[in-house]
């Protein structure tokens, strides 16, 4: 693969189509994306957030992005946490997904505590050593270039601060990956197509996971991008994982 190609799925497109390509499938699939993902996760995507709010180390008074936050739901957990003396930005480049979390934040009170921004993570316009905490959930799989973002993460990121990357990985064992890849392939795309009358999108989206980086791969990304004491969790048998670095 070129430097002028890359991985939509397991297509190879050009660099600058990649970008429209995921923008189209998350224009689709915003209206419906907090029903399909408790019908794809079975609800449990609700644990995997909330153990990424423990192990973020939040406290009141910090400021937190949230990057691809989508529809909310760790920017409103995070509001609670940090109180009247922090800050919380839900940002995202999709300009749908931002306007579906922004109308359920607001419709849930939380219209004053969380501030909107639509950005590309790639290129994070905010000042160095900004955040105390940086998360970026089912994310970073969908960016063209991913160094880049980690590069432009570290740099946003105050020293002592962490970043958290909540992704869909790679299952720890064989007959995990046989059952999930039946469902990836066969039921996912059929739950789009009933739920949202989109097979594609979800077809997308679950070829997008098999080409993210494995855990070890991811952890090997941060560390060359500059995070220091990089670690991971896997939950669900490593069908997710949750990835956290620290800038020192």
């Amino acid at each position: 693969m070129s430097d002028k190609t890359t991985h939509f799925g397991y297509q190879t497109v050009d660099v600058e189509d990649k970008q429209k390509k995921v923008a189209d499938v998350f224009h689709s699939v915003a209206a419906k994306y907090d029903l399909m993902n408790d019908v794809m996760s079975m609800g449990i995507h609700r644990l995997w957030k909330r153990f990424t709010i423990e192990m973020s180390g939040v406290r009141p008074g910090h400021k937190v992005l949230d990057l691809a936050g989508g529809t909310g739901d760790l920017a409103a957990k995070f509001a609670d946490k940090v109180g009247d003396s922090g800050q919380v930005i839900l940002a995202d480049i999709n300009q749908s997904m931002l306007n579906v979390g922004r109308d359920k934040l607001i419709d849930n009170g939380y219209g004053n505590k969380v501030q909107f921004a639509q950005v590309n993570a790639e290129a994070l316009p905010f000042e160095d050593n900004s955040f105390d905490i940086i998360t970026i959930a089912f994310g970073l799989r969908n960016v063209t270039h991913k160094e880049k973002a980690l590069s432009s993460m570290l740099r946003i990121l105050k020293p002592g601060g962490r970043l958290l990357v909540l992704e869909f990985s790679k299952p720890e064992q064989p007959w995990l990956s046989k059952v999930y890849d039946t469902y990836s392939f066969s039921l996912l795309p059929a739950m789009g197509k009933l739920l949202v009358n989109d097979s594609d999108s979800y077809k997308y989206l679950a070829e997008s996971i098999r080409m993210h980086p494995d855990q070890d791969s991811l952890k090997q990304m941060m560390l060359q991008a500059g995070f220091d004491e990089v670690e991971y969790h896997n939950m669900t048998g490593g069908i997710v994982a949750l990835h956290r670095g620290f800038k020192f």
